[in-house]
């Protein structure tokens, strides 16, 4: 958007917090994409079709996003976060590890129903994990580097034992996480004083 054409809020279009992460981004985008897709019999509507469109064009490019937040500032007046708040590279390697958790918990379970077939297609991890094809893509080469996942025979994307390992060692993790906060009462209770080292 240049600084001669009118001005278009594009998280107002989009449904969005103008701090809104990348995959918050790209679900909203495809929810109203879809939504409004003129082969849709009920709510196809071309204007906000385009709309949605344009705007997901303008903010998914971190480099387009800034230019258009500064814009965004002077016609509405909004604070975008200091460099003391989370930025928006660290919020979308937060939204990474929730993907990667999600995908392997995903491929664990298929594995211990199906185990003789334990892979799910790229197709419907994509409808699963609501991500453009270059997100998953990133997924599975991040999850295969690191020897968590991998192709079967059949082409389908299954958990490996290391993944496998993986899961169930944060699974214990987060078990001893909740048992520790239950045992003091929650993470807002002071600790007991004896529990505290010297």
């Amino acid at each position: 958007m240049d600084h001669d054409q009118p001005f278009i809020d594009y998280y107002a279009v989009l449904r969005v917090h103008p701090e809104c992460d990348g995959r918050t981004l790209e679900i909203a985008y495809r929810r109203l994409a879809k939504l409004y897709h003129p082969d849709h019999p009920d709510t196809a509507d071309v204007v906000q079709f385009n709309a949605v469109v344009e705007a997901y064009r303008a903010l998914k490019d971190h480099t387009k996003r800034l230019a258009y937040d500064a814009i965004y500032s002077e016609h509405t007046g909004f604070a975008f976060s200091t460099s003391d708040s989370i930025l928006a590279e660290e919020r979308a390697a937060l939204s990474d590890a929730e993907v990667h958790a999600e995908m392997l918990m995903l491929l664990y379970k298929r594995r211990r129903e199906r185990t003789r077939e334990p892979g799910v297609g790229v197709m419907e991890l994509q409808r699963v994990l609501v991500c453009s094809d270059d997100a998953l893509d990133f997924h599975v080469w991040y999850l295969k580097s690191k020897g968590l996942i991998e192709t079967t025979d059949a082409g389908t994307l299954a958990i490996s034992i290391a993944g496998v390992d993986h899961v169930i060692a944060t699974s214990r993790s987060a078990a001893q996480e909740k048992l520790r906060l239950t045992q003091f009462g929650g993470p807002q209770r002071a600790w007991p004083r004896d529990a505290v080292a010297a």
